[in-house]
């Protein structure tokens, strides 16, 4: 289905957090980059209707110094060395971390050749940053957090003052079916339950990009050439980046490209229309069984309890990646 402008303004407006006409909404990209964490970066930077206040770091994908350096490398390759740069947790709240080398190989972004970073990241702790700039913003603050949820629920148990400043969290992680890391769960939350069941228990709104979508927003062949056939350095890196981490997903899944699952999370933010959504509620195992880090989608509201979460179920994916192309286009 198609929609109108007014549609989409509609669709953009319903969203929690969406700020006064004519202000962007102020987001803080909390990640651990990661190849769809890069793409993630790369469409928050090209949308008119975001401000990136900042972009923070968590050890996930790969070890925290180097999710920090991607992270910095990429915002190099976009331009955007006016970013702010920002390390946090290098391990979850309670345990060891688990880095899957076999999904983003040995630096956590291997495939091509990004530039090296041109700035530093900052001397202060990313849930400083966090906070001083929730608090200096004029409006409410979307966070977007796209690896394990440490630094945000360090953020919300060390300033609950500042909760009613958080607009909206919209956040790649979970799954309301199969896991990807056990049967049960989603990498993202698996690696740190704890922090994921605080944020959930925050009672701030989240829109949740789990598995159940994500898996949906698949990267062909096609789209791989498109990006090249933009002729532009950013295109050809976003290329790489794709073939090459496609290797695991058609290894382990057969697909024909890898599912660019962080995206998703800021695709939500902007082009609202492209995910179907479903109220429920949602919590977290965080046993230490089978089901460790499964999030129990509700929504039937068997459990009593309110709803917590608007969760992506369905993605338009040639418009997913239409949107994704142009946005890299944007980059020289």
């Amino acid at each position: 289905m198609i929609l109108g402008d007014a549609e989409r303004a509609a669709a953009l407006a319903a969203l929690p957090g969406t700020p006064p006409a004519g202000v962007r909404r102020p987001v803080i990209l909390d990640c651990d980059p990661g190849h769809d964490d890069a793409l993630a970066i790369l469409l928050a930077c090209s949308a008119p209707l975001l401000d990136v206040l900042a972009v923070t770091t968590v050890g996930g994908n790969a070890g925290l110094a180097n999710t920090t350096r991607n992270a910095l490398r990429v915002l190099t390759l976009l331009g955007r060395t006016d970013v702010p740069v920002a390390a946090g947790s290098d391990r979850p709240l309670l345990r060891e971390p688990l880095i899957q080398l076999a999904f983003h190989g040995e630096s956590g972004l291997d495939g091509a050749e990004l530039p090296d970073a041109a700035f530093e990241a900052r001397p202060e702790a990313a849930v400083e940053v966090v906070a001083s700039l929730v608090r200096s913003s004029s409006v409410p603050v979307t966070l977007v957090p796209s690896g394990p949820l440490t630094n945000i629920a360090l953020f919300l148990r060390a300033y609950p003052s500042l909760h009613d400043r958080i607009g909206l969290i919209s956040l790649m992680g979970g799954s309301l079916g199969a896991g990807n890391t056990t049967a049960s769960a989603e990498f993202n939350i698996w690696q740190d339950p704890e922090a994921a069941a605080i944020v959930f228990g925050a009672g701030i709104p989240i829109l949740m990009a789990g598995l159940d979508v994500t898996h949906r927003a698949i990267v062909l062949p096609a789209d791989v050439d498109r990006l090249d056939a933009l002729g532009t350095a950013t295109g050809h890196v976003f290329a790489d980046l794709m073939r090459f981490f496609a290797i695991h997903h058609r290894a382990r899944y057969g697909w024909e490209g890898p599912p660019i699952h962080d995206a998703v999370a800021v695709a939500m933010l902007i082009a609202p229309w492209l995910i179907t959504r479903r109220a429920m509620r949602v919590d977290v195992e965080t046993g230490d069984g089978l089901t460790r880090g499964r999030t129990v989608g509700d929504e039937e509201g068997l459990s009593g309890r309110p709803v917590n979460a608007e969760v992506g179920v369905d993605l338009d994916r040639e418009g997913f990646l239409d949107l994704v192309v142009d946005a890299v286009a944007t980059f020289a």
